[in-house]
């Protein structure tokens, strides 16, 4: 197991915790039981009370984008909002392209 620690996030709790990565364990929310997301190394946490935030990253994360650490610098891009989500999922149904991957661009052409 490695002594890296990364972040674990509850989407319904709107917490995240910092714990060795494992990827043979299931990790467990300690408030409500449910199972923890594996959000990555260079994850911020937006505040409890940002819904947008959160609802954004529930987003991304069920669409597989991660956000960790690609050498000195960092995650790449992220959308920040609901909007840009919108507009990199329009665009991936238009093109074909995965969600995570246009999820993960920043210009769209």
């Amino acid at each position: 197991m490695s002594h890296v620690k990364t972040s674990y996030v509850c989407l319904a709790c709107r917490v995240s915790y910092k714990q060795p990565h494992d990827r043979a364990r299931q990790r467990i929310c300690p408030r409500c039981a449910g199972p923890l997301i594996h959000a990555g190394s260079a994850f911020a946490a937006p505040r409890r009370r940002d819904t947008a935030a959160w609802r954004t990253l529930t987003v991304l994360l069920h669409a597989g984008v991660g956000f960790h650490k690609s050498c000195c610098g960092g995650p790449g891009f992220r959308p920040r909002t609901m909007r840009e989500v919108r507009e990199r999922l329009v665009y991936a149904r238009r093109s074909g392209e995965s969600a995570a991957r246009a999820l993960s661009r920043p210009d769209l052409p």
